[in-house]
């Protein structure tokens, strides 16, 4: 029987106790695979009360032969900071594939095993998903990322929710080679499942985004980023233009992955001319033109 792949699981905890043991769970009973979780938890800030989710996670660790704890004491303010602190500080050379975790969610014991035969079969060098949004009330929802990507859809949004991304041995040593040698520009990139999936894209990697969803994506108040469903997430995803938060995510990452389209896309006529092509959902791309025609951008 052949050796079941090796998979390195990078999880970003903050104050997660009352989830981080389902998720948790869920990750080490994965089928088909051999998981090696790597756990690192976000300090408080000061005056902050730690809920328990270090003291649970140190105990995993020295119980669980199959989980590591990453030294605890940094303050990353965010998850992207936290994922970008794991990606260079785990050596992840044994592996033959990396995946990124949230603390909350619940992934379908197949998930792993799917990611890695679209990788290993199919021959693509990066996987994400649709995702199955849940909430406390027992709703759950399909959501849907696997419109067909464009040019540049990378440069103005994610494939998805990091949770759902599993990269190739190749895209992960190229990856963690440039975080590595960019460690202080990434300071200013929030969002690491954007930024990963523009980069992959930027220098070649193929990317499958996956119509079938296999994991559950829990939604909740302390979501850093959530489904961007409903009125109050489109009021927050508003906020974010006017604020030019959004615009800044774009050139900082553009900046980073590809200076010389960042500079075409700093031209109104460029942006505009260019609109169906810079995000994957048809709706999406015309309140982008709107953005940029009526300088919300």
């Amino acid at each position: 029987m052949p050796n079941k792949p090796r998979i390195a699981v990078l999880l970003a905890a903050y104050q997660g106790i009352q989830w981080i043991e389902e998720q948790v769970s869920s990750i080490l009973v994965q089928e088909a695979v051999e998981v090696t979780l790597f756990i690192s938890v976000d300090a408080c800030a000061p005056g902050v009360e730690e809920d328990g989710t270090l003291v649970w996670c140190q105990q995993l660790a020295e119980h669980n032969k199959q989980v590591y704890l990453l030294p605890y004491g940094q303050q990353f303010g965010g998850a992207g900071a936290n994922f970008f602190r794991m990606i260079e500080d785990v050596d992840l050379s044994p592996f033959d594939a990396m995946a990124f975790a949230d603390q909350d969610d619940i992934w379908l014991p197949q998930k792993l095993a799917r990611a890695w035969q679209v990788i290993d079969q199919a021959q693509y060098h990066v996987y994400s998903s649709n995702v199955i949004a849940f909430w406390p009330d027992g709703r759950e929802q399909l959501i849907k990322k696997s419109y067909p990507q464009k040019r540049f859809d990378h440069l103005f949004e994610a494939a998805g929710p990091g949770c759902t991304y599993v990269f190739s041995q190749k895209a992960v040593k190229a990856l963690q080679g440039f975080v590595r040698q960019n460690t202080e520009a990434l300071r200013k990139v929030s969002l690491h499942d954007w930024f990963a999936y523009a980069y992959c894209r930027e220098q070649g990697f193929s990317w499958f985004i996956d119509e079938q969803a296999w994991m559950k994506y829990r939604q909740h108040a302390s979501n850093q980023v959530g489904v961007n469903q409903g009125v109050r997430a489109y009021y927050k995803r508003m906020i974010q233009v006017l604020n030019k938060s959004y615009r800044s995510q774009v050139e900082c990452i553009s900046e980073l992955v590809a200076p010389q389209l960042a500079r075409e896309f700093a031209k109104f006529g460029v942006r505009v001319w260019s609109f169906f092509q810079c995000r994957r959902r048809p709706r999406d791309q015309l309140a982008l033109l709107m953005m940029f025609i009526l300088g919300m951008y």
